[in-house]
């Protein structure tokens, strides 16, 4: 039995990791940005959407904290541009969500984050647990060993399937 790292090393080369570890911080930084700026209660209304050609772009559940992000727009961009000066970062686009997506849904159900990157010599990275399917209360998962000590179920049945996937292409 193959560790999880192994099988990960083996699909991906370092450098795809590595920008792939960069990309995960970029999206994760938005709790930081919106506090060092001021504006912390912005988190909860607002969200890294995805980077696109240099774009940052920012999606809000409400024109009234459109506003207020558009108030630290050249603060954030200096952050964003500072914190990640290989990116590319341009400009910053903040635009109003749609009914029915994110912050609606996670009050609900789960909702897999996609990630979305796209450069201009470059498709979209996108990074989905969608299609994974979420054990009920009434099935137990099956793991195999190795994953015991992963406490989220959904990140262990996305490993799992990614390791079926390798060893049936190396088969």
């Amino acid at each position: 039995m193959k560790r999880i790292r192994d099988v990960i090393t083996e699909v991906f080369d370092e450098k795809i990791m590595e920008k792939a570890e960069g990309y995960s911080v970029f999206f994760s930084c938005w709790k930081d940005l919106t506090e060092k700026n001021g504006i912390p209660s912005a988190v909860a209304h607002s969200w890294i959407k995805s980077l696109e050609n240099g774009l940052v772009w920012i999606e809000v559940d409400h024109p009234g904290w459109k506003q207020i992000v558009q108030t630290k727009e050249r603060k954030l961009l200096y952050d964003f541009r500072y914190r990640f000066p290989d990116m590319g970062i341009s400009g910053i686009s903040i635009v109003l969500c749609r009914p029915g997506t994110r912050l609606e849904n996670i009050k609900n159900k789960p909702i897999a984050e996609t990630a979305s990157v796209k450069t201009e010599k470059e498709q979209p990275l996108a990074i989905s647990t969608d299609d994974v399917p979420i054990a009920t209360d009434t099935q137990a998962p099956n793991f195999s060993s190795g994953y015991d000590d992963i406490k989220n179920v959904d990140l262990k049945k996305l490993l799992m399937r990614l390791e079926k996937s390798v060893a049936e292409r190396n088969s």
